[in-house]
């Protein structure tokens, strides 16, 4: 068992954190006969998927649903593809600002601005709303 200062340091977070996410309803610590939360170890792996889950970009009401709703599987799946392809999304970005990046490190051209790979690239760009 543990306080809330315990795992908030734990996680690298600030206690105030863990008490928006017992009102978001994410965990729900015992309390002690003076009202202090105590964290068992059930409510330290939710912290754990609650912080995980945040890495991965999911929103507080999506973690509810995965952790606090019990959704069947297909709400799960919905919910976890629903964030694959936002990630996929992100990741195409960065690749393609990755690749822009080294041609322009890797351009033999004198103003990298005049180079026609780079041209091209700046067209995909202008012709995306």
């Amino acid at each position: 068992m543990a306080t809330i200062g315990e795992v908030a340091a734990r996680f690298g977070l600030a206690t105030h954190v863990l008490r928006h996410w017992e009102d978001q309803g994410l965990l729900t610590p015992e309390r002690d006969s003076a009202g202090r939360r105590i964290y068992r170890d059930t409510d330290i792996d939710t912290v754990a998927m609650v912080v995980l889950g945040k890495k991965a970009g999911l929103s507080l009401d999506e973690l509810a649903t995965l952790f606090t709703h019990n959704p069947d599987r297909a709400t799960r799946r919905r919910v976890l593809e629903t964030q694959r392809a936002r990630l996929t999304e992100q990741l195409d970005r960065t690749r393609s600002a990755l690749d822009a990046v080294t041609h322009v490190l890797d351009c033999d051209a004198e103003d990298f601005r005049t180079c026609p790979h780079f041209r091209a690239h700046l067209a995909t760009v202008l012709d995306t709303p």
